[in-house]
C-alpha cells in the first residue's frame, strides 16, 4: 500500500534539480565539470576525431573591405579543408572545422565547412556583445560556454591544427596561449598553427623582435607558419597533418646500448 503525500508536503528537491543550489558558488564545480562532460558525450556521439580550429575577429564582413577578404577567404579555406576531410579513409570524423561560434571569422568557417557537406563546431561563449550563434553550426555540435577556461579547453583538446585569422583582444589572446602552451611543451601533441594574412601578423606582432631582445628564442619561429591565400594555407595544413596524423614518420631508433662486460 503506498502513502500518498499530503498537498503541503515540504519535501525539499533533490540536489541535482535544486536550481537554487546549482546556481549558488558552492556548486561552481558542478558547472565546471559539466562544461567538460556535456562537449565530451556530444564529440564522442558524433564520432569527432579531432579538429581543426579557425580564429578570426567577430567584426562582421560589411564592416570594412578588409574584413570581406578575410571573411571569403576563410568561407573558401574551411570549404577546401572539409572537402579534403570528408575524403579520407576513416570511419571517425577527421579536422572537422570548429570555431568560437560567433560571427565574422567564426561564421564564415563554418559556414564554409557546411557548404562542403560536413559537420562542424561552435564553441560559443556569453560575452556583453558580438557573441551569438552563428547560423551555420551543426546544431547537436553548438555550445554554450560561460567558463573561458573551459572553452580554451575544447579549442586545444581536440586540435591537430589551428589558423588564426587577422582579429582582435580574443584572438590575440588564444594565439599567444596557445604558442605558450606548444613552447614550453604542456601540449603533448603537435599543432599545425597557421597565421593567415602575413602583413597584418608581422606589423602587429613582431615576433623577430622578441628574437633580438632574447625574450625567445630563435627556434620559436618554427611554432608557426604564415599564408596569404587559402591554397597556400591548405597546402600547408594537408602537408603537416599528413607528416604528423594521417602517416606518421616512424621515430629514429634508439642508439644502440654497448654490452656490459662479463663479470
Amino acid at each position: 500500500m503506498t502513502t500518498t503525500p499530503p498537498a503541503d508536503d515540504h519535501t525539499p528537491p533533490l540536489a541535482y534539480k535544486n536550481e537554487r543550489f546549482l546556481d549558488s558558488p558552492d556548486a561552481r564545480v558542478l558547472r565546471i565539470i559539466s562544461e567538460y562532460l556535456q562537449p565530451y558525450s556530444h564529440f564522442r556521439r558524433e564520432r569527432i576525431r579531432d579538429t581543426i580550429v579557425f580564429f578570426g575577429s567577430a567584426r562582421t564582413p560589411d564592416e570594412t573591405k578588409l574584413s570581406q577578404r578575410y571573411y571569403q577567404d576563410a568561407q573558401t579555406l574551411a570549404r577546401l579543408v572539409t572537402e579534403w576531410s570528408e575524403q579520407l579513409p576513416d570511419t571517425a570524423r577527421r579536422f572537422v572545422v570548429c570555431t568560437g561560434g560567433g560571427p565574422g571569422i567564426m561564421e564564415a568557417a563554418n559556414r564554409g565547412a557546411q557548404e562542403a557537406g560536413g559537420k562542424t563546431v561552435g564553441l560559443n561563449i556569453g560575452l556583453p556583445f558580438e557573441q551569438f550563434p552563428n547560423p551555420y553550426i551543426t546544431p547537436e555540435l553548438s555550445f554554450q560556454f560561460h567558463y573561458f577556461f573551459m572553452r580554451k579547453f575544447w579549442f586545444a583538446y581536440l586540435a591537430k591544427a589551428m589558423v588564426f585569422f587577422p582579429g582582435g583582444y580574443g584572438t590575440m589572446d588564444e594565439l599567444m596561449e596557445v604558442l605558450t602552451l606548444v613552447q614550453t611543451r604542456k601540449v603533448n601533441k603537435k599543432i599545425i598553427i597557421v597565421l593567415y594574412g602575413s602583413e597584418f601578423w608581422k606589423e602587429v606582432v613582431h615576433f623577430e623582435t622578441l628574437v633580438r631582445y632574447g625574450t625567445i628564442s630563435p627556434e620559436d619561429l618554427d611554432l608557426f607558419q604564415y599564408a596569404d591565400d587559402p591554397p597556400t594555407a591548405l597546402r600547408l595544413l594537408q602537408e603537416g597533418l599528413t607528416k604528423y596524423y594521417l602517416r606518421p614518420e616512424a621515430p629514429p631508433p634508439e642508439p644502440a646500448r654497448p654490452e656490459s662486460p662479463e663479470l
